[in-house]
């Protein structure tokens, strides 16, 4: 019996709210349509989508406040992966509650699809009384951070945040909930020591894995490794089933060269959660590392199979099952893999990425005039690119450069790496060991170093212009500074502060502004969790409404 005391209320909170069906089948697609209407339901606010294709067109143009989304869904994307691409696109807000209904009952399923944050699992046959339970509940809930997912909504997180304080201060039932949403505000403010205060006293009064996590990221942007390992295998040790816990200790191994113990927590991971493109891609990656080149390729076909469908499909995957192949001794199948990358990918940057694989495999096959040719064309696109590869791929694609002759084009991209990432002590130590590897060792020391000194003084030299008053001058020495250094975001953080200065002391000028900001989407995109991107967006922010 549902425990309202009369149908009134419990129709007039389902009157006027939208809903959006997926399902394959069109009788299930009708029951679930009777059920609503049941509930009281507006049948004109219910649309209904018979594959994932369909519903993520439907999300892309209306916003609902229920999705109700089966599982299966025949050929195409499956229910886990609608919600896995309207998460990662943002089809989808706070308001919205989303309910996966399913005959599946597998761990699979259900810890592959809870990684996405579907706000409840309904098991078939559905019931309209636990329906209408389930959902008055999670509008209940929903309710209670309305105002506050509007702050968000609008990207006003101080606003969101001193919600949540005066929330926190009667709503002993969202508590925890109210904690922890405050903790994450505060990091995307650039309130690292306030987070830290939240965090800890979560953790002095309950054992809360995503507390214990978020000590632990913030101890690595610290530079405290060693801590943040501690943090981490308490949080995997006490919580087995919490998968940020495994993939951020994973990580943190890897920093501190525990690749071994990397792999064996993500083989874990990946045991309670078989279904993640891109947790299978890392267990590829440093499978293929430790040269467990049988497991390694396992791992990236899975990924590539799981990512086929997948808003997150990687060309990664492909690159890694290529390089196992080459690793293998079957340099045919490494370039047929290769040739599905390019047919399956037409963007610049994986067509960098896939020649300097191809090069790699006729080097290692011992075909010198075919890897010489490709690292030709290679040269050729480096002159013209526009986007970064990531520092990995630029390290390959110098040691081919070099392997085929091309020295002046590997030292030049060495440069610039160095020039990108002056502060990244294991990278510059990884250019270090490239150069060793093409006996150039002494001279590549000092090409290092002159390099990093170049851009860290090159960064600087515009904030102190700035301090100067020589603003102008200080805008044009960053622009060149960023045009020499694309892919260093303290020039980017660096540029945007004396953009920002400019604005605060002149006024407004839409052009400035936006190039502040672009600046700043750019630098987060390249260091993610700076705390300089929330206080030069809050700078940049009041110098336009003052």
């Amino acid at each position: 019996m549902y425990p309202f005391q009369s149908q009134e209320p419990e129709n007039s909170a389902f009157d006027g709210k939208t809903f959006l069906i997926v399902d394959d089948f069109n009788g299930m697609r009708s029951i679930l349509r009777d059920m609503l209407r049941g509930c009281g339901a507006n049948m004109k606010l219910i649309d209904t989508a018979n594959s994932g294709v369909e519903a993520i067109s439907l999300l892309e143009n209306k916003k609902y406040d229920v999705v109700l989304c089966d599982y299966n869904l025949g050929q195409g994307k499956n229910g886990q992966q609608v919600l896995e691409e309207a998460r990662h696109r943002q089809l989808i807000g706070p308001a919205c509650a989303w309910l996966m209904v399913t005959a599946e009952k597998t761990n699979d399923v259900v810890m592959g699809t809870s990684e996405y944050l579907p706000d409840a699992f309904i098991l078939k046959p559905v019931t309209e009384a636990t329906f209408r339970l389930r959902l008055t509940k999670i509008w209940a809930k929903k309710a209670a951070f309305s105002e506050i997912s509007e702050r968000i909504d609008r990207d006003d997180y101080p606003g969101a945040i001193a919600l949540c304080d005066q929330r926190l201060t009667f709503d002993k039932a969202n508590e925890v909930e109210l904690l922890k949403l405050k903790a994450q505000l505060l990091l995307k403010c650039g309130k690292h020591d306030e987070a830290r205060s939240v965090f800890e006293q979560v953790s002095a009064e309950r054992d809360l894995p995503w507390a214990k996590v978020g000590l632990a990221k913030l101890r690595v942007q610290e530079g405290d490794l060693g801590g943040a390992k501690s943090l981490l295998e308490e949080a995997v040790a006490n919580n087995r089933s919490y998968l940020e816990a495994y993939d951020s200790l994973a990580q943190v191994y890897q920093a501190l060269a525990m690749d071994e113990q990397a792999e064996q927590v993500l083989e874990q991971a990946a045991r309670l959660s078989p279904n993640s493109v891109l947790r299978q891609k890392e267990l590829g990656d440093i499978s293929l590392k430790l040269g467990k080149l049988e497991r390694a390729e396992k791992a990236f076909k899975k990924s590539m199979n799981l990512g086929e469908h997948s808003v997150l499909k990687s060309p990664d995957s492909y690159l890694g099952l290529a390089k196992t192949c080459s690793a293998q001794n079957n340099p045919g199948e490494a370039l047929r893999v290769l040739e599905t990358l390019n047919k399956n990918f037409d963007d610049e940057a994986v067509r960098i990425k896939s020649l300097t694989a191809e090069g790699m495999v006729h080097h290692k096959s011992g075909q010198v005039a075919a890897a010489r040719e490709v690292a030709q064309k290679l040269s050729r696109q480096l002159a013209h690119a526009s986007q970064n590869v990531g520092s990995a791929t630029t390290l390959e694609m110098a040691q081919l450069l070099f392997a085929t002759g091309e020295k002046d084009a590997a030292v030049n991209l060495l440069k610039q790496e160095v020039k990108n990432n002056p502060e990244n002590t294991r990278l510059l130590d990884q250019v270090k060991q490239v150069f060793t590897g093409a006996k150039m060792g002494e001279q590549g020391d000092e090409l290092v170093e002159s390099s990093r000194k170049a851009a860290i003084e090159q960064m600087n030299r515009g904030v102190l212009l700035v301090s100067e008053g020589k603003i102008e001058e200080a805008i044009t020495w960053m622009r060149e500074a960023r045009e020499a250094m694309p892919s260093n975001a303290r020039v980017l953080f660096n540029l945007a502060h004396v953009l920002i200065t400019r604005l605060q002391k002149m006024g407004g000028d839409q052009a400035i502004a936006a190039e502040a900001h672009e600046a700043l989407a750019e630098a987060n995109r390249l260091a993610p969790g700076e705390k300089r991107f929330a206080q030069l967006m809050a700078a940049l922010d009041a110098a336009l409404h003052r």
